[in-house]
């Protein structure tokens, strides 16, 4: 019996071999398989527009080159290891500098104080007059940072130091070079070697809050706030993106008498300072609001943040998008705890919610997920979690509710080590309601949205993915975004006209022929 199995067995691999090797049916039916994947696949549908081909074939021959040298040596793959460790890398690659060529339509998931570059943060805003430091003087303690007429202006430091002008320690060159590099260390993320100093999704959270609330009282100082958010549109437009969705807290801003501008004040200054932008640049096609505050909150609070909400839209109607909670979500309450008030909100004010931020199943936070569909929200913030729930992956699908990705901070925040392991591969491959954005990029070390892009393109998307992917891409955030249907069409007008350039320039400068 057993050497008849066997012979059995040898027959039916035999058998397989041969069909697989010498008949054309099988080969037909592998191509249409690997055709038809392609053809659901994001952008598998679009066809290639004249020029498109060739460019495409530049790009493709870049992918190829770093997924072949990925594939050799996987350590030189560069979305399986940790963003921080290997921007510098990122820089070097030939895909990344074509990605960062791209107009990239809009950014639609970013939240305001950390927009913009730590560079700017470090050499313009920290060399600023009236800037004092709070050193810390205890284990524990962090640095604080504070605009001020005199050190006696304000009482809130507790260190032995007291508040300490920065400009005069920096004059000291016994302690310039110490004092600078405590710094611009306290502004970033970004350390030598990340995955050993934030090993879990806890760690790697308290670091993120420490930077949050460190540059917080540097940042809201009222003329650092306007030239900061003016600086990070600066960055978009430097990185082909003309459109931004900005989630904020609306943090109360001060100045040096004294004075305290409250969330219809920011708003405003938001408003004014994008308008000014836009006459400056007028390629650039503006920004809405999404006013975020922290989802860690009494339902007597929410009362009142939804209270502001109102008086928002009401204020400016054409400006503020609509309503959001953030913060680590499992750390915050669900939003089950605040569904019937989210429920009532007028329709006026869509709501887009971050939900599913999580590695875990079964748990209140990716069930937010099921409570972000039912409360109808316009975009799924993150959405990390959402493969576990493919009663949701139908809805989502059915109702075009776009799914936030933001690859980079998954993976900074230890959602996901290796980019090849994120669950947005799915959606890419089956075409669902997809946008790409950054998050937070300026917490560690990136600007713009060409380094999601590229990680997205690289790391989570098909090896086969091509040109049309990223121009899908593009072409969703304008289409999910909470513009007009009018502001639509005009942005797809120019995303258009600036899509054409760049195909059109990367022909010339790579000398081949249109196709």
């Amino acid at each position: 019996m057993m050497v008849r199995c066997s012979q059995c067995l040898y027959f039916y691999l035999f058998t397989l071999v041969g069909y697989s090797l010498g008949s054309p049916e099988y080969w037909a039916e592998r191509s249409q398989i690997l055709a038809d994947e392609s053809h659901e696949s994001l952008g598998g549908k679009l066809k290639f527009n004249r020029g498109e081909r060739a460019v495409n074939d530049i790009l493709m021959t870049a992918k190829a080159q770093e997924i072949r040298a990925g594939f050799y040596d996987p350590s030189n793959f560069l979305p399986s290891r940790n963003f921080m460790a290997v921007i510098e890398d990122i820089k070097e690659s030939s895909t990344f500098q074509m990605i960062r060529k791209m107009p990239k339509g809009a950014l639609l998931h970013a939240h305001d104080t950390a927009l913009t570059s730590v560079e700017f943060v470090y050499s313009n805003i920290t060399f600023r007059d009236h800037l004092h430091i709070c050193r810390p003087g205890a284990p524990g303690e962090i640095l604080g940072f504070r605009f001020l007429r005199s050190p006696d202006a304000d009482g809130t430091c507790k260190s032995q130091y007291g508040w300490e002008n920065l400009a005069d320690l920096r004059a000291d060159p016994n302690k310039a070079d110490e004092i600078n590099a405590m710094v611009k260390n306290s502004l970033t993320m970004v350390v030598p070697n990340p995955e050993k100093q934030y090993p879990n999704v806890d760690e790697a959270w308290t670091a993120f809050m420490n930077v949050f609330d460190i540059t917080e009282p540097l940042l809201t100082y009222y003329p650092v706030f306007e030239d900061y958010y003016y600086q990070g549109l600066t960055e978009l437009r430097d990185d082909n993106v003309f459109y931004l969705e900005l989630r904020s807290i609306l943090p109360n801003l001060y100045d040096l008498d004294g004075k305290v501008y409250g969330p219809i004040d920011v708003a405003r200054l938001y408003k004014h300072t994008t308008d000014r932008f836009v006459k400056d640049n007028p390629d650039f096609i503006g920004a809405k609001l999404i006013f975020a505050p922290v989802r860690q909150c009494t339902t007597s609070t929410l009362d009142e943040y939804l209270r502001i909400a109102e008086e928002l839209k009401k204020e400016l109607p054409d400006f503020v998008a609509g309503f959001d909670l953030v913060g680590q979500e499992d750390k915050g309450k669900p939003l089950i705890e605040f569904a019937d008030k989210l429920k009532a909100v007028s329709p006026d004010i869509p709501l887009f919610l971050h939900a599913g931020e999580t590695n875990w199943y079964g748990a209140s936070t990716d069930e937010n997920l099921i409570d972000a569909v039912l409360l109808n929200a316009t975009r799924i913030g993150h959405g990390y979690a959402i493969l576990k729930h493919p009663k949701i992956l139908d809805i989502v699908k059915e109702r075009g509710i776009a799914i936030e990705v933001n690859p980079i901070s998954n993976q900074v925040l230890r959602l996901v080590d290796d980019l090849r392991n994120h669950p947005a591969s799915y959606l890419f491959s089956r075409d669902f309601p997809v946008i790409v954005s950054a998050d937070d990029p300026g917490l560690w070390g990136a600007t713009g949205l060409s380094y999601d892009f590229y990680e997205a393109f690289l790391g989570i998307m098909s090896r086969s993915a091509d040109i049309r992917a990223l121009k899908q891409l593009a072409l969703n955030s304008i289409k999910f975004s909470a513009m007009s249907k009018d502001e639509k069409a005009r942005a797809l007008c120019i995303w258009n006209e600036k899509w054409a350039a760049f195909i059109n320039d990367s022909v010339q400068d790579h000398n081949v022929l249109f196709m």
